[in-house]
């Protein structure tokens, strides 16, 4: 059994949308990250940094993997599932497992601070990562021209990984006009039953990036300001 330490944040889709796609079982502990479950000395026991997700394998000897990426990577091994066994194909999946922590990540969060969650706008911040974040998705977008996913012709935890960033696009300002192919793979992603459970860990929040400009996406930056600040 495992236990999951999540708040519902792309980064930790990415961990409960593996668990679900590789039907393991496990228990959700829920990090309120907007109350500052996460700075708990308890917590920090589990992640030093302070982030989520974490998970604990109690088959292993309650062993502790904090970082999303790291928990793809363990699950993948722990099962032999959505990562080749080989090393060339391994490399490929963490590749671009890799684009997604470097990159997408990085650049998408970035553009949330600014674009939604800083009181005041600073223009030339919001460009610099929204810019980073379209060119991002041209480079998915290039790379799935002939291809159904992202590495050896078959879903991995690099795709889990790339898309629980790349849905929230709107959300970050960031548009995918004229990308058809990340279009195509973003929907054959989000038409999977597991992915579909795993968005819904810890909880089911409204899909904010619907609704722009409104009361209930103000009241949510305002929210998470607070995490911005500290």
């Amino acid at each position: 059994m495992i236990t999951l330490y999540t708040a519902p944040t792309p980064n930790g889709h990415k961990a409960s949308c593996t668990l679900e796609a590789m039907g393991l079982e496990y228990n959700v502990k829920v990090i309120n990250i907007l109350g500052g479950d996460q700075h708990s000395d308890e917590y920090r026991a589990l992640s030093p940094n302070g982030k989520i997700p974490v998970i604990v394998d109690h088959d292993n000897d309650d062993f502790v993997v904090m970082e999303s990426g790291a928990i793809m990577i363990y699950l993948a091994e722990k099962t032999d599932q959505l990562m080749p066994s080989d090393a060339n194909g391994r490399s490929q999946v963490i590749q671009w497992l890799m684009f997604q922590m470097a990159g997408v990540g990085p650049m998408m969060g970035q553009a949330n601070v600014f674009y939604r969650y800083f009181p005041e706008k600073i223009q030339p911040a919001i460009d610099r990562y929204q810019n980073e974040g379209r060119r991002l998705f041209e480079v998915l977008n290039k790379h799935l021209a002939d291809k159904d996913w992202l590495a050896n012709n078959q879903m991995s935890i690099a795709d889990i990984a790339n898309w629980c960033w790349v849905r929230t696009h709107r959300w970050s300002g960031i548009s995918i006009d004229g990308l058809e192919h990340l279009q195509r793979w973003m929907g054959q992603l989000a038409e999977q039953p597991a992915l579909q459970k795993g968005l819904e860990v810890p909880v089911k929040l409204p899909d904010l990036t619907q609704l722009d400009n409104s009361k209930a996406a103000d009241e949510f930056a305002k929210n998470a300001r607070n995490i911005v600040s500290k």
